[in-house]
């Protein structure tokens, strides 16, 4: 069945004359044995001739194309040059503009600049928590000598 398929397959690259020695033996050896190739093969070679019965190409007229391409680029050097409209200045989105870079840099200095300083005395290293309803808080000294750890909301109100 599969031999089949692809014998079917190659049926057109054979009567063209396309497929190597040893595909085409396979194939020729295929379309002896097998009706339904025939019918196609057969259907194939009938169309190969109507098409080259009808299918006269006209040779294209090239008498007009030199001329056309002349007319084009004397077009286009009497042509006046097309005004192209100069973008106004826009307070409304320099002013925006100057906001966005101003949060921007702000953010970057909170998110980046110094959690904390020795001067400071305690610096929060981390607050998270999985539960929902909790708080953890974790502070300790610039030193790293002493951490207290606070945990709140962990109250069991049944």
């Amino acid at each position: 069945m599969l031999s089949h398929y692809l014998n079917r397959r190659r049926l057109g690259a054979y009567l063209d004359g396309a497929l190597d020695d040893g595909t085409a033996r396979s194939t020729a050896a295929h379309l002896a044995t097998c009706g339904v190739c025939q019918r196609e093969a057969e259907g194939l070679r009938r169309l190969r001739t109507l098409l080259q019965q009808n299918a006269a190409v006209a040779e294209p007229d090239w008498t007009g194309f030199w001329p056309g391409v002349v007319r084009g680029i004397d077009a286009a050097k009497t042509a006046r040059p097309v005004a192209v409209p100069r973008p106004a200045w826009r307070p409304k989105w320099a002013l925006g503009g100057a906001l966005a870079a101003l949060l921007i840099l702000s953010v970057g200095v909170w998110q980046f600049g110094p959690v904390g300083t020795p001067q400071d005395g305690i610096i929060v290293r981390s607050a998270f928590t999985g539960d929902p309803g909790a708080t953890v808080m974790v502070y300790g000294t610039p030193e790293r000598d002493v951490a207290v750890v606070w945990v709140l909301g962990l109250e069991d109100n049944k």
